[in-house]
């Protein structure tokens, strides 16, 4: 009888201010913390020579930032629990705000790690809270609407983040990157003190327990994984012993953390709303999708900064495309996304993903900005079709009072897909170079006239300035100088082909999931 009167609750339950007023405190805080997952990628070499530090040891300031956001998004609905929603939330961005300042005021490394990891446990509770308020304040056949702008939030701010922090790396100085922060938190702590407000199932509850067998699974689980991902590629995988030490923990600590959430009574996550099945695809799908986003985040400027000659602003601006092809995807999905088959979306932005992924996949050393632009325009608006509607589909069958459990579940999730996918593309890219090297040296033998005819001809240019001895080696040089740059093209081109291909290979999964009902009206 008491479940039922909860649900009931849970169900009638409506904000006070109406949820576009809710919305905006929201949307504020998730872009803050989203776009600090990639706006610090461009001026690590920065901030390295601020610390004095190597570029692989700058990396712990991305690194530390994630895993303290992925230790605490699960636990979101537990410290909902003892602080109530409402709280947690102004506390998480204040917290969030203030490291940002202590970021920006470094000037040790050690400094910097440890606002960095204030910064993370901040952000941790920012985006699913977003997801879940924004998710409740509207009854579910109107949650297109507000998915259509939680989605400028998810697609366009990691895109933009680069363009923003080189632009203001090269302009100002790095630690402004973390200052602009500042007067966005301030005004998100304002309007959500104004405007959110706590359902009856996400107010301060008492005699909360803390599963600390649980929350030490976890810690362990996202810290060596952070590791090993990181790590893994430079290290030859599972060929070091330290990395394959690192991984059985990481996988073992995982096994156990879920186990143990399904046998305690008061878990740290309720692992219960697997049980749902749209709620269970949803997330696999939205996971893999993530992937595909964040690799090719990561791996496009790299491919343009280190074969094409782009400079980081440069290789950031050309990104933006993707982000505008989002925004024109949001207001099409806001007209739209309550009339048609969510699902049939779903799986026209997939499609659209495979075809700008096999564009890309088709790239070659003397392509013009265009050949970039383009594709990176068509991938914004797939991510747009794929992945908004996908949100709303995964808790059309879920209670309001599953929303804050459900969002912190599916974002620790996402994140951990967008770390694996990142890695498995780097990965790919080093492993397939190596191919093509191997396939393309065989032909730069003295058998072979076409390779014989371009080293005479470079031998007899270098000849002009040095010895005869000099100008053979420079030759040699500098036509392997360029196989190696035609074999990691060859890595780049493998890894976009394989994001194209993956997207297309979810299509079938979309048609087992529960569509939305239309509202008739």
């Amino acid at each position: 009888m008491s479940t039922n009167i909860t649900e009931n609750v849970s169900q009638e339950w409506k904000p006070k201010y109406g949820p576009w007023l809710g919305a905006i405190p929201t949307i504020f805080a998730a872009f803050m913390f989203v776009l600090d997952e990639t706006i610090a990628n461009v001026a690590l070499p920065h901030m390295a020579g601020s610390f004095s530090i190597s570029r692989d040891e700058s990396m712990w300031i991305l690194t530390f930032y994630l895993v303290a956001s992925g230790v605490v998004i699960p636990m979101v609905d537990w410290f909902c629990k003892i602080m109530g929603r409402k709280a947690f939330f102004i506390f998480s961005a204040i917290l969030f705000t203030v490291s940002s300042v202590l970021c920006g005021l470094s000037t040790s490394f050690e400094f910097m790690i440890f606002a960095r990891i204030l910064q993370g446990i901040g952000g941790g509770g920012l985006l699913p809270i977003s997801q879940a308020i924004l998710l409740e304040g509207f009854p579910p056949n109107e949650r297109g609407k507000a998915m259509a702008v939680f989605g400028l939030v998810i697609v366009v701010a990691p895109i933009i983040g680069p363009v923003v922090g080189g632009w203001i790396t090269e302009n100002w100085s790095w630690p402004w990157i973390f200052f602009i922060n500042l007067p966005v938190g301030i005004l998100t702590i304002f309007l959500a003190k104004q405007f959110i407000e706590d359902p009856p199932y996400a107010r301060k509850q008492k005699d909360v327990s803390f599963d600390a067998i649980g929350f030490s699974f976890l810690a362990i689980w996202m810290i060596t994984m952070q590791i090993v991902l990181d790590k893994g590629n430079n290290n030859d995988w599972f060929g070091c012993d330290w990395i394959l030490q690192l991984s059985i923990i990481s996988f073992l600590s995982a096994l156990f953390f879920v186990i143990s959430q399904m046998k305690i009574k008061k878990p740290l996550v309720d692992l219960s709303i697997f049980a749902d099945k749209n709620y269970a695809i949803c997330t696999f799908i939205r996971v893999i999708i993530q992937a595909i986003l964040l690799a090719s985040l990561a791996i496009l400027p790299q491919f343009l900064q280190s074969l094409m000659g782009y400079d980081a602003f440069t290789s950031g601006l050309a990104m933006m495309p993707r982000g505008i092809g989002g925004i024109f995807t949001m207001v099409i999905l806001s007209r739209i996304s309550t009339k048609i088959d969510n699902r049939l979306l779903v799986v026209l932005g997939l499609l659209i993903i495979g075809v700008a992924g096999l564009m890309l996949g088709d790239l070659n050393l003397n392509i013009s900005y265009m050949n970039i632009v383009v594709p990176n325009f068509i991938f914004g608006l797939g991510m747009g079709f794929a992945m908004v509607p996908l949100i709303a589909l995964s808790v059309v069958t879920l209670r309001n009072d599953q929303m804050t459990n459900a969002s912190g579940v599916q974002s620790m999730l996402t994140n951990v897909g967008g770390a694996i996918g990142t890695s498995i593309c780097t990965t790919i890219i080093s492993r397939f170079s190596q191919v093509h090297q191997h396939m393309l040296v065989e032909h730069l033998t003295p058998l072979n006239p076409v390779f014989q005819a371009k080293l005479t001809a470079m031998q007899s240019a270098f000849a002009q300035y040095t010895h005869i001895t000099v100008a053979n080696h420079m030759a040699q040089y500098s036509l392997y100088g360029d196989l190696i740059k035609q074999s990691t093209l060859w890595g780049f081109i493998e890894a976009f082909r394989y994001v194209g291909i993956a997207s297309i290979v979810l299509i079938p999964l979309i048609f087992l999931i529960k569509k939305i009902e239309k509202n008739n009206n």
